[in-house]
């Protein structure tokens, strides 16, 4: 929004700014922010920052926990949540003694990670277009103590609720995709989301409601810069959950919130540029990608197990990667073909659209660590002029769960859980340390806290054990 200081001070003396939000990414994916008054907003904050307590966050140990906080002035938006004007921006993190970049901020890893690319000669630039999919509730309730374990939401488009009287427009199970109003109840509260965004600086292709019936929305942005794409992953889930609140709802990115309906990825379409030319596209190659873009998809699909490792940190994330369904869990790519972990959209097919995009990842990631690890993928992939079809990614262009399984079985699968994608990462870590952009110290926090997160989902007893084995 802003080029320099000056433009912001302006900015803020001419909109009558009352209060200036910090807000910054933790390691594990969360914002976090603090407020100024906006005559603290002065050149000496820009030299300076704002002081915070990296400890509190994952960043850093409790005898040396000292940050501060520097905005990225180009990144500043007006926030419409607020009471009084305040004008928002999402900042970088620094070490409080040197300022010097702290090296295990997101923002920083992903920078590194574009910085690499440039250094590589691969490329110049990478475009990101992540889609996002959530549910809206009309409301959540969980509980979970030594003799109780539940959770609850209520949707008033759930097909639970079609015995109730009311409207009679609720939506089937899995018969959500494109629902027209009356059926869907949320097309305004969508409309107020995205138009919320345009005003912040987001540009959205669409809205529309998705697969699952009880409140699945899709909205999907295009193509942008790498920081920027990461930067817009947390604005979309802020926008999306105080728009929600507003109206008494809440939205919720989980990947599989609930059982036996669809699931809400974010697939990641990704190009890769140089002095503005799309260096994916190849009229004659398969599905118009170019001999580079099948290098960085064969890298992509070697690493899989270890990039899912920031693309599906969650245990919850291998509720929706099910062995089985039409899940996007088996490591090969093709045109079209939506059970396959690399899809080229058919529609996608000239020199400026040409694309191709990651499908398992969800949006319990941290976006700054797990576009970072899908770069270096492809740029190890690119520089080993790996080919996919040589490792036995395919293409294939069938429906492979009709296939008999024995054939089946010979694809490739990526992890199907948290502890699986863990142990890829820690065989697997080479391609993310080219570069210095990840570190090994970084690498073994990550593991340790995603194993420990693994083990406490599973010491914890099942409501479903409960009904299957109390009277056993």
């Amino acid at each position: 929004m802003f080029r320099t200081f000056e433009e912001a001070q302006a900015f803020t003396r001419d909109r009558a700014i009352a209060m200036v939000d910090l807000k910054f990414c933790d390691l594990w994916g969360r914002w976090h922010h603090v407020t100024l008054p906006s005559g603290r907003f002065t050149p000496g904050l820009m030299e300076s920052g704002v002081g915070f307590d990296g400890s509190s966050v994952g960043f850093k140990t409790v005898s040396a926990g000292d940050m501060v906080l520097v905005p990225d002035l180009s990144t500043g938006f007006l926030d419409p949540f607020w009471e009084v004007p305040t004008l928002s921006f999402v900042c970088s993190t620094l070490e409080a003694d040197t300022r010097q970049v702290f090296p295990y901020d997101p923002r920083n890893i992903a920078t590194r990670a574009e910085e690499y690319l440039k250094t590589s000669g691969v490329a110049d630039a990478s475009m990101w277009g992540p889609e996002f999919e959530f549910y809206l509730f009309d409301g959540v309730a969980y509980e979970n103590g030594m003799n109780v374990s539940s959770y609850r939401v209520e949707s008033q488009e759930g097909d639970w609720r079609s015995h109730e009287l009311g409207s009679g427009y609720t939506i089937p199970r899995h018969g959500g995709y494109h629902a027209i109003p009356p059926h869907d109840h949320l097309y305004n509260l969508r409309t107020r989301i995205t138009t919320r965004l345009q005003e912040m600086g987001v540009e959205v292709k669409y809205h529309h409601h998705e697969v699952g019936g009880p409140g699945q929305c899709e909205i999907e942005t295009p193509l942008l810069p790498l920081i920027r794409a990461a930067d817009t992953v947390l604005l979309v889930k802020y926008v999306a959950r105080m728009t929600a609140s507003q109206l008494g709802m809440t939205a919720t990115f989980m990947p599989k919130p609930l059982y036996g309906e669809a699931g809400s990825g974010m697939h990641f379409h990704q190009q890769l540029l140089r002095g503005g030319q799309n260096l994916c596209f190849d009229a004659q190659g398969y599905g118009s990608a170019s001999a580079l873009a099948r290098s960085y998809i064969a890298g992509l699909l070697l690493h899989g197990g270890a990039v899912m490792a920031f693309t599906n940190p969650s245990t919850n994330s291998y509720r929706r990667l099910i062995p089985g369904y039409e899940a996007p869990i088996s490591a090969i790519f093709s045109v079209g073909n939506r059970s396959a972990a690399i899809r080229i959209p058919k529609y996608a097919n000239r020199p400026e659209s040409a694309r191709f995009e990651f499908r398992p990842p969800d949006a319990t990631c941290n976006p700054y660590l797990a576009i970072a690890a899908q770069l270096m993928a492809g740029i190890d992939g690119i520089q080993r002029k790996l080919d996919p079809t040589e490792l036995g990614y395919g293409p294939v262009d069938e429906d492979i769960f009709t296939w008999e399984p024995a054939r089946r079985a010979k694809i490739k699968a990526l992890p199907t859980s948290l502890g699986e994608t863990m142990s890829a990462l820690e065989t697997d870590r080479e391609f993310l340390l080219a570069g210095d952009v990840f570190s090994a110290d970084l690498i073994e926090r990550w593991i340790d806290r995603k194993r420990w997160e693994s083990r406490e989902v599973r010491n914890r007893p099942h409501p479903y054990e409960v009904e299957l084995y109390y009277d056993l």
